[in-house]
């Protein structure tokens, strides 16, 4: 694991244009790690699984600054701990999920901000929203309470290149502005320059910031 250093995280958060937010991808790092990345300014951090994000949150609560984005995929059984843990959730792939999100977000008085995440392309290996389903739901979707929808969020199936790559953050971005969602969640370590100009308004980097995961 090799972590950036400050002057090479000032470079790519100078990169970004502005509207651009970055997402530190903290998933299989640990907490000093966060702390390190933190002294450099950065608040926005992302992780996938609830068991592993509760006791970092626990080491870092002295941190009060911080904002939590969960990035993986939610299983019914952890929506409630997700809600009370996480500011963001970056992969809401249905609507029966939203409207747990819904429902448990009423309950725990809690108002999560939401990206849905839709599947552009086939991929058997991502989850997500077809785009004509989410269209179908979303008279549906906007009757949901306590939750507050900001955007769309996507991952490209590995093998399209840059090109296709590009093309598919440009159709989200077009598809969000259509449902008149701001932000946009695309992007990660190897394709956010891509996603920058189709687009996002979040890009979500890892290994860029924390070197390879060590577990």
């Amino acid at each position: 694991m090799i972590l950036t250093s400050s002057n090479e995280f000032k470079f790519i958060k100078d990169s970004l244009p502005k509207g651009v937010n970055l997402l530190a991808v903290s998933k299989g790092h640990n907490q000093e790690s966060i702390r390190q990345i933190y002294s450099y300014g950065q608040l926005d951090f992302g992780e996938s699984r609830l068991q592993e994000a509760l006791p970092k949150k626990n080491d870092l609560n002295d941190l009060n600054q911080l904002r939590w984005h969960f990035v993986g995929t939610l299983q019914k059984n952890k929506v409630r701990g997700v809600i009370k843990e996480f500011d963001f959730i970056h992969s809401v792939d249905s609507l029966p999920l939203l409207e747990r999100i819904s429902r448990i977000s009423q309950e725990e008085n809690k108002i999560p901000n939401i990206f849905l995440q839709v599947k552009f392309r086939d991929d058997p290996k991502k989850g997500g929203f077809l785009k004509q389903d989410l269209l179908q739901s979303w008279p549906k979707i906007m009757t949901l309470e306590n939750i507050h929808l900001i955007g769309v969020m996507t991952i490209p199936p590995i093998a399209l290149t840059s090109f296709q790559r590009k093309d598919l953050f440009c159709e989200c971005r077009n598809f969000a502005n259509h449902l008149g969602l701001k932000d946009c969640s695309m992007g990660m370590s190897n394709d956010w320059q891509e996603a920058i100009q189709g687009g996002a308004t979040w890009i979500r980097l890892g290994s860029v910031l924390f070197g390879k995961r060590p577990i």
